[in-house]
């Protein structure tokens, strides 16, 4: 199925999370392998980590050592359980806007062609970035938040109303010749990759031939992209960024599904999905990208996903490992 391809009517599935008991010891300051079920979770602390607030957080100082520790151990046992059964790889990352603590995990999945010898994944370095062949993933719709944003730096709030119409498509609607044009009108994939340079994403390539939903990322490149979009770090100015927002939080209903599960039932989220199946074996690649706020903390969070067997499987992965990351994180991770 091409990545073009439209973005159907859905309704929200009910959420299915795993629960999850936490370990008391960590291997390394910064790393902690997992064992059969090939999970790989670091610590990633931020050497100018957002703080907490509305609008778009200032930055302040990265969080204490000790508590990137405790995150990645809290966090990365968490999802190990939550993402037990995962049909294909899946990863999410997620930082506490207020704390400046970030964690991630990644279970590569029982295909994994980068494994090591005992089925783990490949070691991530203390930035959070791969070290030995880290799974990319592709982007499907996910990549136009990133195209909004790339588009906002070139013009910014001055779009046309031809071009606000097609942004709000593409945001809300997920509407894919929306995305086609604008795309195209930031340059393709060239206009794409150097948007993210400048964004600071050092994992994320563009689909090529506008194959747009074939752009490949990490989920610690998508923290940087809300970073982006959700904080003062920034090359976008503050009305491009609340442009941005406001259409990440007015999400069709029937898109409302992935991080905004980690919300829970008082909490509020802006986010992206997306979703594609392959068209070489039919699997799904299911992802979400976010802001959410649970319990007072503002959380960015992103899950990426592939190899799931159904839509609806990815969906349900997805929020699972979603809320257990975020549960993880704000209970256990950050006091």
């Amino acid at each position: 199925m091409s990545p073009r391809h439209r973005a159907r009517r859905r309704r929200h599935r009910p959420l299915r999370t795993s629960l999850f008991t936490l370990v008391a010891a960590v291997a390394a300051a910064f790393a902690l392998t997992l064992g059969t079920g090939g999970g790989q979770l670091v610590a990633r602390p931020s050497a100018t980590a957002p703080a907490a607030g509305t609008g778009s957080p200032s930055a302040t100082a990265a969080a204490p050592p000790e508590a990137s520790t405790r995150a990645a151990r809290t966090v990365g046992q968490a999802v190990a359980d939550a993402g037990a059964d995962a049909e294909g790889a899946v990863a999410v990352s997620v930082l506490d806007l207020g704390s400046g603590v970030t964690a991630g995990s990644e279970l590569p999945g029982p295909d994994a062609t980068g494994a090591d010898a005992d089925g783990s994944a490949p070691a991530a370095d203390a930035e959070g970035g791969a070290t030995g062949g880290g799974h990319a993933f592709i982007t499907a719709s996910i990549v136009k938040a990133d195209i909004l944003a790339a588009l906002l730096r070139q013009s910014g709030t001055a779009l046309g109303a031809a071009q606000r119409a097609q942004a709000e498509a593409m945001i809300e609607q997920s509407d894919n010749d929306a995305a086609g044009e604008l795309y195209e009108a930031i340059g393709g994939a060239d206009g794409l990759d150097e948007a993210n340079r400048a964004f600071g994403l050092t994992g994320t390539t563009a689909g090529r031939d506008g194959y747009w939903g074939l752009t490949t990322t990490t989920t610690e490149d998508q923290l940087r992209l809300l970073r982006v979009i959700f904080t003062d770090e920034s090359p976008l100015d503050a009305d491009d960024r609340a442009y941005l927002q406001d259409l990440m939080g007015l999400i069709a209903q029937d898109q409302a599904w992935g991080v905004s599960a980690a919300a829970g039932p008082d909490g509020t989220a802006k986010l992206k999905n997306g979703w594609l199946s392959r068209s070489a074996d039919g699997l799904w690649a299911v992802n979400s990208i976010g802001l959410v706020t649970r319990d007072g903390h503002d959380l960015l969070v992103a899950v990426l996903s592939d190899g799931n067997s159904t839509e609806e499987s990815g969906i349900s992965l997805v929020e699972s490992v979603a809320v257990a990351a975020v549960e993880a994180l704000v209970g256990g991770g950050t006091d």
